[in-house]
């Protein structure tokens, strides 16, 4: 009778427990944040260009916000532009500042570890003739300032440094960046979106020209971005239209967004009070993994003053981040990885290789960031879990190497292929025949429609995440899933003669159930 309960015990905190460990992906929105969000959807909807009282209190409600965000910066009001996104903002920056200087000034010097929304928009201002130079960094993400030194000259307009990158949470010395860069003359943007809330900044002490941010890395909501101008540095509008934000981003403000993130950055001092527990639960962690597998290596650097308290990149080897990613799922918690397996691409992430990775390596990797109310309990949950994995101790969803994919498999009326590439993917290449098409992003949406009494075989792009989704439906209770190794890239590398033959034949799209 005691097995009995155990055992039911046991599979109530496996899909009951629920551990969020991707905080530098995302962070709920507290409820400070909601409050102040909330009245001002109710009862402050007026247009802050309007002249009556209702458009002057919401113009009021902006600037209130304004302040906030510029205290918890130290920065002045007047040098902080409200955007949708840090994407916007480094877009806009990036674009208007090689307007300003180009061609009397050509170069931007950058790292290979920047966010792609600085790395996207400089291979696009390359195609535009601008000349874009990247410093190198050591093994654990630092700047090498001496190679620095070297790169930045005359003709350097702007060089680019990310405050604290995402993946690995190393925190550059931005102002032993700035000096460099100022002693030619150049401007410099920071991108402190995974900084703010995590550790003191101040732009003016930094003397940076350039820095972006964004609400829903600090506890606040999605949609809504600022942008640093210091004053007196060159910036023209990226967005034309109406008058708002002193003329430098047009578009009638979003109020309840705004005051979102204004709210949020009024918390800033208590979540830096909060940062030495999470990096203590991080160090915990780490000693948990290294007795679990004592040659996973720590890629984050150990210091504290080099890296995010919150933010924990580790490589397993031996071990798939995919596999170890969608088991963790299964059992409720949720990490991120170095591999961007869901973009179609499977490519190895461009920050381990920069810092020295291998494209194995890389693969083995996973980044698990905390937050202020991770606990002592998701720790040595998230321990537990990843030891069941590591020691094979947990049931595995079943593996089917490319070249076992034959036609026998294929056309048996006992096989259910799930396509889960993404539309790119699928635009590209022709999908394994007698699949069932589905979105990617909601599976849950086609549950009904699958098999429970056939072999269901997932399949992605590169086999990763045709992984995770695997693990979603054995949790969903789907006892035969199969995961393709290698997704589509490895049976057409194996079995070309299959593909050549059969590819793109009787593919069904399934059509997504929409609740109603």
């Amino acid at each position: 009778m005691e097995i009995s309960y155990f055992e039911f015990a046991k599979h109530l905190i496996r899909f009951n427990r629920q551990v969020y460990l991707d905080h530098n992906a995302t962070t709920p929105v507290s409820e400070h944040v909601r409050k102040k969000m909330d009245q001002a959807l109710k009862y402050h909807y007026g247009n802050p260009s309007s002249f009556y009282g209702m458009g002057r209190k919401s113009a009021s409600l902006v600037e209130d916000a304004r302040e906030h965000v510029a205290n918890a910066i130290h920065a002045n009001a007047s040098e902080v532009i409200f955007t949708a996104c840090a994407t916007e903002s480094n877009n806009a920056v990036l674009k208007s500042v090689a307007e300003h200087f180009y061609p009397k000034k050509k170069k931007i010097i950058s790292t290979p570890i920047e966010h792609p929304s600085v790395t996207n928009t400089l291979a696009y201002l390359e195609t535009q003739g601008v000349v874009v130079e990247y410093c190198p960094v050591d093994n654990k993400g630092r700047v090498q300032l001496t190679e620095l030194e070297k790169l930045v000259d005359e003709d350097t307009f702007l060089v680019c440094c990310i405050l604290a990158n995402n993946e690995t949470g190393v925190i550059q010395d931005i102002q032993a960046v700035t000096k460099i860069a100022k002693k030619h003359g150049a401007l410099v943007l920071t991108d402190c979106v995974q900084a703010l809330g995590k550790i003191p900044i101040d732009v003016h002490a930094w003397d940076v020209d350039y820095a972006s941010f964004s609400a829903h890395k600090l506890y606040g909501p999605k949609g809504i971005g600022a942008l640093y101008v210091k004053q007196g540095s060159p910036f023209t509008p990226f967005l034309h239209g109406g008058h708002q934000e002193s003329g430098l981003r047009a578009g009638t403000e979003s109020i309840h967004n705004i005051v979102g993130f204004g709210a949020a950055c009024q918390q800033v001092d208590k979540l830096l009070a909060h940062a030495g527990e999470v990096r203590e639960l991080k160090k915990q962690l780490i000693q948990r993994l290294k007795q679990i597998k004592p040659d996973c290596v720590v890629n984050s650097p150990e210091a504290d003053a080099e890296c995010l308290p919150n933010t924990l990149s580790v490589s397993f080897p031996g071990v798939e981040n995919a596999g170890l990613m969608g088991m963790l799922d299964y059992r409720g918690i949720a990490v991120s990885a170095g591999s961007a397996c869901s973009t179609g691409e499977d490519t190895p992430s461009h920050v381990l290789k920069a810092i020295g990775l291998s494209d194995k390596a890389a693969r083995e990797t996973i980044r698990i960031s905390l937050g202020h109310d991770t606990s002592v309990r998701d720790i040595q949950y998230t321990a537990q879990v990843v030891r069941d994995y590591i020691e094979g101790r947990i049931s595995f969803v079943n593996m089917l190497a490319p070249a076992q994919l034959n036609e026998t498999i294929i056309f048996n009326e006992d096989t259910f292929i799930l396509d889960v590439r993404p539309s790119d993917d699928r635009a590209k290449f022709k999908g394994i025949p007698n699949a069932h098409e589905v979105n990617p992003l909601y599976v849950e949406r086609y549950l009904k429609q699958l098999p429970h009494d056939k072999q269901i075989i997932v399949y992605c792009p590169g086999g990763g995440l045709s992984v995770m989704i695997s693990y979603y439906l054995k949790a969903k209770g789907f006892k035969r899933i199969t995961n393709l190794r290698g997704g589509l890239d490895g049976w057409r590398n194996r079995r070309s003669d299959l593909y050549e033959k059969y590819a793109g034949q009787n593919v069904t799209v399934l059509e997504a159930d929409d609740g109603r």
